[in-house]
């Protein structure tokens, strides 16, 4: 029990629970609490939930910085770790267009009962959706197009228009990496120094995440009782079975693409699999991806170790699929319909925090994740606390696409590089 309460996302939960059972049984009483209680209790999730969101745009930032030169200079180091970085890029891109794709039609088969997500809504804050509704509209695909650029990128920061600010900060890396080597150096350390000074931030402040998870879910629970349960087991079921398929999809590419058994990649897999499901740490599976690459499936050492730590540093492609499933939940319970330029931004947006976000822990990474998806979709972000409490579920299923990813990629370049070597040779 004590090693459970150490977890934060246990604390997380459990305050989750806590609050939203005794704001369901004060609810269904005849206990009368007084508006501005309840205002009070609401006032401090939302300090908390603020507090997370100050960390974002700076955040967001250096991180795609960082991260277009860190894929820069993996890039640089060989044909091998080049096709690497264009393997992983073609895969996020493909796994987001899909994903965009899928989750509308899964939501449109199966949608989240009324009741529960306007349960969901109320106990948000019931946040107003007439001005996203009307954002949604936009101004059509030549409006957006010119909103890509950002004529002034402090005021796109100050306006939270993420997608221009985003590729602002794309141009910026590309541009650092033209620079010479002691100037670039110095550019890409002061930003990740940003970058590590808001994630120190983003860190205290989660320390008291069961405080404002549990203020959350108490409003939750007082004005809606158990009537938003629904909508996050809904929830849970739809981002890891987004997950899961992103896990299972990596067998075939294995498969067909690496031209290995598909009896010998799965048992390959089994000990990795249980590894990141015991750790929910691509970093911390790394160790075993590589023994099993090496001594089970045959793969050289000098392929497995380069592809397999580069994987796990700028490639994780089950960052687009859970978390673009996330915001089109999102959107769903509001009952909002983003345009294409917002279905487009969110997309770019989600492919951009992939490389950044890579290794940070789960709960820093899902709020930098969320918040600027969220942005750029037009969707609200007060339900990310509330889904951040129950997300140690699909966290699980995160880890386990992309190692299952991981492994399957590398098989797939290790395939192609006898040949390249043999005609090098001759």
């Amino acid at each position: 029990m004590t090693a459970v309460l150490r977890s934060l996302s246990a604390r997380v939960l459990i305050a989750l629970l806590i609050g939203l059972g005794i704001g369901a049984v004060v609810q269904g009483s005849d206990m009368v609490i007084s508006p501005g209680v309840v205002s009070g209790i609401e006032a401090v999730g939302g300090l908390w939930l603020n507090t997370l969101q100050m960390t974002v745009i700076p955040l967001v930032f250096s991180l795609v910085v960082v991260g277009i030169a860190a894929a820069s200079d993996a890039a640089a180091t060989g044909r091998l770790a080049a096709r690497a970085v264009a393997l992983f890029v073609g895969l996020v891109a493909a796994a987001a267009a899909l994903t965009l794709l899928v989750i509308p039609l899964v939501l449109a088969l199966w949608p989240v009962a009324p009741q529960a997500a306007q349960a969901l809504i109320t106990g948000a804050g019931g946040a107003s959706t007439e001005g996203l509704a009307a954002a949604a509209e936009g101004g059509g695909f030549a409006q957006w197009l010119k909103s890509l650029a950002p004529a002034n990128p402090v005021r796109a920061a100050a306006e939270n228009a993420v997608l221009p600010l985003v590729l602002f900060a794309a141009f910026f890396g590309f541009a650092a990496t033209r620079l010479p080597a002691d100037q670039r150096a110095l550019i890409v350390n002061v930003f990740e120094a940003v970058a590590q000074i808001m994630i120190i931030i983003v860190r205290w402040v989660l320390l008291a995440a069961p405080i404002g998870v549990f203020a959350l879910a108490l409003v939750l629970g007082l004005r809606s009782g158990f009537g938003s349960a629904p909508a996050l087991i809904h929830y849970i079921v739809l981002v890891s079975g987004a997950c899961i398929v992103t896990v299972l999809a990596s067998y075939p590419l294995a498969v067909l693409s690496g031209r290995v058994s598909l009896a010998r990649f799965a048992r390959a897999l089994v000990p990795v699999q249980a590894v990141a499901f015991s750790t929910q740490s691509s970093l911390g599976t790394l160790p075993v991806m590589v023994e099993r690459a090496q001594d089970f499936l045959g793969i050289p050492e000098r392929v497995a170790g380069l592809v397999l730590p580069l994987a796990v540093a700028i490639f994780r492609i089950t960052s687009p699929v859970a978390n673009l499933s996330v915001a089109l939940f999102i959107a769903h319970v509001f009952g909002l319909e983003p345009s294409f330029g917002q279905m487009a931004a969110a997309g770019l947006v989600a492919l951009a925090v992939s490389i950044g976000t890579v290794g940070l822990p789960g709960q820093v990474s899902f709020f930098t994740s969320m918040a600027p998806i969220c942005l750029a979709l037009g969707v609200p972000l007060e339900l990310l606390p509330l889904l951040l409490a129950v997300e140690v579920i699909p966290d699980i299923f995160r880890t386990l696409g992309n190692v299952s990813a991981d492994m399957a990629v590398t098989v797939v370049l290790d395939d192609s590089e006898p040949e390249e070597a043999a005609t090098g040779a001759a």
